[in-house]
This record gives structure tokens, C-alpha cells and sequence, in this order.
């Protein structure tokens, strides 16, 4: 992992304060708007543009593989992770019909699947065909988990080259959602029975053996919660360390992060551990139905734009939220003030 890229700015607080007064300007009653006024704010200070744009907005969904899958913490095979890359390829995933209706940018890109993938349509950058089962090894080692670091920051740089203005990242691989919650787990300390969810459908018994899964990984990886790169390299997935790289990247170009759900959020809470200075820079899409997203938004103090009992991934959630971002926008740069309206300010009397 390169420590020796661009640092992460501050936002932009004198564009936050004049963007706050002149919000106050719009025919409307002060702060009527709500959180979408919030919104408009947040999204000048992370640009430093008192009129800050979002459009185009960037979609990347990283894809791996999870070992610990061959445990039967899934509801699906991992055979399921390279067809559903192909999908994505085909254009007939949820975030596919969603990045459409977007204009976005939507790009794939193979972190670490094992499974025969196109050989077009997908961005090649794989570190390892999938990790290694953590209930049995680490997942990865600290050296390949900082590869599929460097993974997302490129996948960022190339969004950011393009022109996108705003970043959302997916993800695809079975058993991801139990990589999840043990990195949950080890770093906010949380026990395994709060965080851990039905992911792709697992239930009763089943359920109740992927949360001992877990429990018994977290004792035998035995991670340092204060390294966030050793609970991404015995816990984590490399879908899940290239999301961490992308937000890290995305920030460093002052580019709004539209977290996603679970999956995401964990990766967000990571990154933020790596650098607590790109918390300003993500804001955050929705709030899932897995157990866990709700202890990983607190402990980011986060309050997500949207609740639709979602629990899909590949981006899915952020993407349907991102129009309450153009809207903030719009709201800025096309409403009538009340000077120009000619409409009295009862604020100004």
C-alpha cells in the first residue's frame, strides 16, 4: 500500500458558511428543505464550489471471491460471483438498469474472482483469485490486502479522469456479508449475535452457524482492532479492501462518496480508520436490512438518506439515493432568491 499519495483535504468551510447564508436568500422559509439544504452544504464543502455539480456520477463495483464460502454461510454458491460479473457485463443487474437511468459511468472490475470471467467489459486487476477461508487462515496476506487497496484508488483516479463528479461503489462476492460482520466485529468491539444477518437469505440454523463461523474466526485470527490493515487481511474480502482504496482515493479529488449498504458501510468505517479525515467526504445512501448496518452507521455517526428495507449491494442503494444529491444541487444553482423574485423576505423586515 502506497502511503505517499494524495492527502485527503479538509472541507471547505468558508464555502460551507456562504452557500448556509445565501440557502437562507431562496424563496422559501428558512431551512423548509430540511436535510436536503444539509445536503447541498455538505456537498460544497467537500468541492469547495459554491455550486457545487454531482452529474456525472461514477458507479464502480468491485468483485472477489470469499474461501470462507465453502463453510455454508451462504444461500448461494460461490460459483454465483463470476455469473454475476457477467451479468453486470450483460447489462441485467439492478445496478445496471439504476446506472442507466443515471447516465452513469458504470465500471466492473475484478479484484479477486475465482471463476472464468469475459474477457471484455470487466477492468482485469485481480490480486488473487479470492481469499482464503478465515474460519480456517487468515483471509489474505498484509501485503496482498494493501494490493487490493491500491486496487480502488486506481479504479477512483480512473472515475476521476473520466469527469465524474460523484463516487459509488458496489460490490459483488458471495459470503461477503459474513467477511462483514467479523470486521465489524473486531473493530467496534460488538458482539456477533447483533451484527449478523440473513446476507443473501441464510435462516434458522443456518444463520445460527454462520454467526459461530464468525465467532470462532474472530478468536482464531485473533485481529488488532487498532490495525485496520491486519482486520482487513484476517477478516476482510479484497472487494472489500478495493472499496476502502476507492473511497480513499475519491476523497483525495474532492469527489462526494454515495456510501452503499452494509458491505459498504464496514468498508467506510475501515478506510475511516486508515484516515480519519475522509469521513466528511462520504455521505451515506441508505440503511439496510442487515442487523450490523445499523451498529456500523453509528459508529460513524452517520444517518443515511433513504430506508427501503434494501439488502441487495453492487451499489444498488446509493444509486437509487443519488437524485436527492442533483436535486441539492439544483436547489442551489436554479432557484430564484428573493431579491431576484421580487418576493418580500419577512426575514429581512
Amino acid at each position: 500500500m502506497n502511503d505517499r499519495l494524495t492527502p485527503i483535504a479538509a472541507p471547505d468551510a468558508a464555502c460551507a458558511e456562504r452557500v448556509g447564508r445565501y440557502l437562507d436568500c431562496l424563496t422559501k422559509p428558512p431551512g423548509s428543505l430540511g436535510r436536503l439544504e444539509a445536503l447541498a452544504v455538505t456537498l460544497a464543502a467537500i468541492t469547495g464550489e459554491d455550486f457545487p455539480r454531482v452529474t456525472p456520477p461514477g458507479v464502480v463495483v468491485f468483485a472477489a471471491d470469499h474461501g470462507v464460502a465453502e463453510e455454508g454461510v451462504s444461500a448461494f454458491p460461490q460459483s454465483v460471483t463470476a455469473q454475476m460479473v457477467a451479468n453486470f457485463v450483460a447489462g441485467g443487474a439492478a445496478i445496471n438498469v439504476f446506472s442507466r437511468r443515471l447516465d452513469a459511468r458504470l465500471e466492473v472490475v475484478d479484484v479477486g474472482v475465482a471463476g472464468e470471467l469475459p474477457a471484455s467489459g470487466i477492468v482485469h486487476d485481480k490480486v488473487r483469485p479470492g481469499t482464503a477461508n478465515l474460519a480456517r487462515h487468515d483471509a489474505m496476506s498484509r501485503e496482498e490486502a494493501g494490493s487490493a487497496i491500491e486496487v480502488g484508488r486506481r479504479a477512483a483516479e480512473r472515475a476521476a479522469v473520466a469527469g465524474c463528479r460523484c463516487l459509488i461503489v458496489g460490490e459483488m462476492g458471495i459470503a461477503n456479508t459474513t467477511a462483514s460482520s467479523a470486521m465489524l466485529a473486531a473493530l467496534t468491539g460488538a458482539p456477533v449475535a447483533e451484527l449478523v444477518g440473513p446476507g443473501t437469505g441464510v435462516a434458522g440454523d443456518a444463520l445460527a452457524h454462520k454467526r459461530a463461523v464468525i465467532e470462532a474466526a474472530l478468536v482464531a485470527r485473533a485481529p488488532d482492532p487498532a490495525d485496520p490493515l491486519d482486520v482487513l487481511a484476517r477478516l476482510g474480502g479484497l472487494e472489500i479492501a478495493a472499496m476502502v482504496g476507492a473511497y480513499l482515493g475519491a476523497a483525495s479529488k474532492r469527489l462526494p462518496i454515495l456510501v452503499d449498504g452494509f458491505i459498504a458501510t464496514v468498508a467506510a468505517l475501515t478506510a475511516c480508520r486508515f484516515d480519519p479525515a475522509l469521513r466528511p467526504y462520504l455521505i451515506f445512501g441508505h440503511r439496510s436490512d442487515e442487523p450490523g448496518h445499523g451498529r456500523a452507521l453509528a459508529a460513524l455517526d452517520a444517518e443515511p438518506l433513504l430506508a427501503m428495507a434494501l439488502r441487495l449491494g453492487e451499489g444498488s442503494g446509493a444509486a437509487l439515493a443519488f437524485p436527492l444529491l442533483e436535486a441539492a444541487t439544483a436547489m442551489l444553482a436554479e432557484m430564484a432568491t428573493f431579491a431576484g423574485a421580487g418576493v418580500d423576505d419577512r426575514q429581512a423586515r
